[in-house]
């Protein structure tokens, strides 16, 4: 196989480069070759993906009070399958600023529902 050619990790087919998700199974397509011990955690991430879910302009589901607590959100969200995004909140855009502050969580219009879902919790 050429160094072109993606393949699923899961049902092993080849596919296109200009392909992103297997047409069979819905798996993140990764490179011919890659064993799963040597993959990047930029592609471990990619396999948590859920196609469904990453479709659609980026819409903002949470805001955290601080990029650690973001963070988290967007772990909980690609446990999940949804992808996100941060981002610096309005107004905190000046050097003394830029390691803390509110964050916005961004998803694909495509998972909003399922992020805000996921992320819902009843204080009883």
């Amino acid at each position: 196989m050429s160094g072109d050619l993606l393949v699923c990790p899961s049902c092993s087919r080849a596919h296109p480069s200009s392909e992103r998700f297997c047409a069979t199974c819905g798996m993140p397509l990764v490179h011919h070759g890659g064993s799963e011990q040597q993959a990047s955690e930029r592609r471990q991430t990619a396999r948590k993906i859920k196609p469904q879910y990453a479709e659609g302009k980026l819409v903002k589901v949470a805001r955290a009070e601080s990029q650690p607590e973001a963070e988290f959100i967007a772990g909980l969200l690609l446990e999940e399958g949804i992808p996100s995004m941060l981002r610096r909140a309005g107004g905190f855009d000046v050097a003394e600023f830029l390691a803390a502050g509110p964050r916005d969580v961004l998803v694909p219009e495509s998972g909003a529902e399922a992020a805000r879902e996921a992320l819902a919790y009843e204080t009883d």
